[in-house]
């Protein structure tokens, strides 16, 4: 129980600190600060949170890292269930929270949705939001697997290199889809923007729940080829 309840505020976390940040200073792809302090934004919450809660439930705070290592086999269909509903849980607890601070204190939503991801940015092609949310969430989820192996030696460090690397795929993504690789994260936004009568990004969340768990399949099959069994 202590695995789920770190995983639930974890989320609940990258959720309020991600996804209010973007709601706080938009991410137009114009050259404006607002772009780059998201991506940095959901990297940074990464790597507080992996030095938070990584050594209670392993910080993943990701319905597809757990996919990732769940297929790797780094844990059980028991945990991963509870993992996934945790997660989700959080993100939906961090949507409510930032809708009742913006609410309450009259602050504009430069997203218009919580920050729920989209389209937008790929001139509403669904297929190629697909493809970009799976690259990205193959990379991310294939770091995230190199990092933690048993022979990657990388010790402290390891909550930095994942959270650089989030970083880096928002910094490609958000100008595309809004950069989602976590199905939770994507989630609790659309649904609370829904209930409060947006339902744009609830339309759109099937990709954002869909490609980063085939994308988080492949990185899982690819690591394991590549680096065997015994040391994903």
């Amino acid at each position: 129980m202590k695995k789920y309840i770190a995983e639930f505020i974890g989320t609940c976390v990258l959720v309020i600190l991600g996804c209010g940040t973007a709601m706080l200073v938009g991410c137009n792809v114009d050259g404006s600060t607002g772009y780059i302090l998201t991506a940095l934004a959901f990297g940074l919450v990464i790597v507080g949170m992996a030095y938070c809660i990584g050594n209670i439930s392993g910080c993943h705070i990701n319905p597809a890292v757990s996919l990732g290592v769940l297929i790797s086999g780094g844990m059980s269909i028991k945990d991963f269930i509870g993992y996934v509903i945790s997660q989700c849980l959080g993100a939906l607890a961090g949507a409510g929270l930032l809708k009742a601070i913006f609410t309450l204190g009259d602050v504009e939503d430069k997203t218009g949705g919580l920050g729920s991801n989209g389209f937008a940015g790929v001139n509403g092609s669904a297929a190629a939001a697909f493809l970009v949310e799976v690259i990205l969430t193959f990379i991310f989820v294939l770091t995230i697997l190199g990092v933690t192996s048993k022979k990657a030696g990388h010790g402290s460090f390891g909550g930095l290199i994942i959270g650089l690397t989030l970083t880096l795929v928002h910094i490609f993504g958000i100008g595309l889809t809004g950069t989602s690789v976590n199905p939770a994260r994507s989630i609790g936004p659309a649904i609370v923007a829904a209930i409060s009568g947006n339902t744009e990004p609830l339309s759109a969340v099937w990709v954002f729940i869909l490609a980063p768990l085939v994308g988080a399949a492949l990185a899982a099959l690819i690591y394991r080829a590549l680096a065997g069994k015994e040391e994903a």
